[in-house]
């Protein structure tokens, strides 16, 4: 096949393919996918945040956010409302049906991680998560949908 198979970028690719297929298998019962959950965990944490704000938070470009967020809306887990202050900007909330399938999934989304890093030993995981972080904040400029955490928090 190639010496592609080796490469960083690969098997970056394929972990997550990996890490989407655990979530939808351990999160099947609720139908909910690993974007929707960031969506959902990110309004959680930050009631009333505008979608420019939410997709900053959670690293995912703006324009497919505004699907997810419909379809997050639609399920009844998500209400947005014009904000006071510009009419044209929507905020977010969670509702107590958003609530309550976060703590239902709780649950499975800690075996999603779990079951993603057996593999390795205590150490590996902690060294795999170190120098996961480390290229990830390295390369964030790179992404087309770099993670704005910190200001989306300002």
């Amino acid at each position: 096949m190639g010496d592609f198979i080796d490469m960083p970028g690969f098997l970056i690719r394929r972990a997550q393919q990996i890490a989407v297929a655990i979530f939808m298998d351990e999160c099947a019962a609720q139908t909910l996918t690993p974007v929707q959950f960031a969506c959902l965990s990110g309004v959680q944490a930050q009631p009333g945040i505008d979608a420019t704000r939410l997709a900053a938070l959670v690293a995912f470009d703006r324009s497919t956010l505004g699907n997810v967020l419909e379809r997050l809306e639609a399920r009844g887990w998500v209400k947005r409302s014009p904000s006071p202050e510009d009419r044209r900007v929507k905020i977010l909330h969670i509702t107590p049906e958003g609530e309550a399938l976060l703590r239902d999934v709780a649950d499975s989304v800690a075996t999603t991680q779990a079951r993603l890093l057996a593999p390795l030993s205590a150490n590996e995981r902690a060294t795999f998560m170190d120098l996961l972080s480390k290229i990830v904040d390295a390369n964030n400029d790179a992404s087309r949908a770099p993670l704005g955490g910190k200001s989306a928090e300002e």
